[in-house]
């Protein structure tokens, strides 16, 4: 029996064996972020790391600053395998009303804007068809605002929904 034949096979085998493996990591590293504006917090994707939480009261505008009168509201900071870093802004109510990105990559914005995204898209359609091309992109309309430019590895953005912001918070806390 020839040995160099069986020894053959069972190297390929192994090699089909850890090509596989690799394409099952690869493909773990490129799971999408899941966090879905008007929704819950992301789950963090394989590669990511997440930040200890931070609480914020925003006083409502006119009143005293005290905890009757303040807007509780979480940042939790996630940073993707790929080096992004994604700020969830979360009320009280455990909703994410606001998110921001920072990075060499722009996150999966299916993922980060949930059914908002169909609203995004139309925005940027209308954008590029009054004139507007390459380049930053804003949406701006009653349910949802996304802000997003940047150049190759340093991309920067923000989506909020405005009816959702809590009561002394504005858009310019979402960074």
């Amino acid at each position: 029996m020839d040995t160099s034949i069986i020894s053959f096979g069972f190297r390929r085998a192994r090699a089909l064996v850890s090509l596989a493996a690799g394409l099952m990591v690869s493909l773990a590293a490129v799971t999408p972020a899941h966090a879905v504006l008007g929704g819950a917090p992301m789950t963090a994707p394989a590669g990511a790391t997440v930040s200890n939480s931070v609480s914020h009261a925003a006083a409502v505008a006119g009143s005293a600053a005290s905890a009757s009168s303040a807007s509780a509201f979480t940042v939790r900071t996630t940073t993707l395998a790929v080096g992004t870093v994604v700020n969830e802004y979360v009320g009280a109510d455990g909703t994410v009303f606001g998110i921001a990105w920072q990075g060499p990559r722009i996150p999966d914005l299916p993922s980060l804007l949930g059914t908002y995204f169909p609203q995004y898209v139309q925005g940027i359609q209308n954008q590029r068809a009054n004139g507007g091309g390459r380049g930053p992109v804003s949406v701006a309309g009653s349910a949802l605002v996304v802000r997003s430019g940047g150049h190759m590895g340093a991309f920067v953005g923000q989506a909020y929904l405005p009816q959702a912001l809590p009561a002394g918070v504005s858009a310019s806390d979402i960074q």
